[in-house]
Parts: C-alpha cells; sequence; structure tokens
C-alpha cells in the first residue's frame, strides 16, 4: 500500500468519529434537512385538524 493510500486512510478513520458525534457538522446538517422535509410536508400535506397538528408538534418536540 502506498504511503498517499496509508495515510489517506488513517485520515479517514480519524475523522470518522469526529463527524458521527452528535452536534457536529454532519448532525446539524441532517436536522435541517430533516427540518425542511417536514416544511415540505406541512406544505403538501398539510395537517387536518387541531389534534393532528398538536400531534406533530409533539413528535417534533421529542425529536
Amino acid at each position: 500500500m502506498s504511503s498517499i493510500a496509508r495515510i489517506t486512510c488513517a485520515a479517514i478513520l480519524f475523522a470518522l468519529p469526529l463527524v458521527a458525534c452528535d452536534g457536529g457538522p454532519a448532525e446539524n446538517a441532517g436536522e435541517r434537512l430533516d427540518r425542511a422535509a417536514e416544511g415540505v410536508r406541512d406544505a403538501v400535506d398539510p395537517p387536518s385538524g387541531p389534534i393532528e397538528r398538536a400531534g406533530r408538534a409533539i413528535d417534533r418536540a421529542v425529536d
């Protein structure tokens, strides 16, 4: 294995736990993407009543 490949593998193995941690940049990007998808879902399929709206609010608060 070449030295460049070894360095690359070592860098990936070192960076992987940092990316997987809670609150890291990947976690934050995923949460923003989830919130955007929820907004699209609400626009396409709005809650049909106050109970469903409250249920969605509770789901978002728990996540």
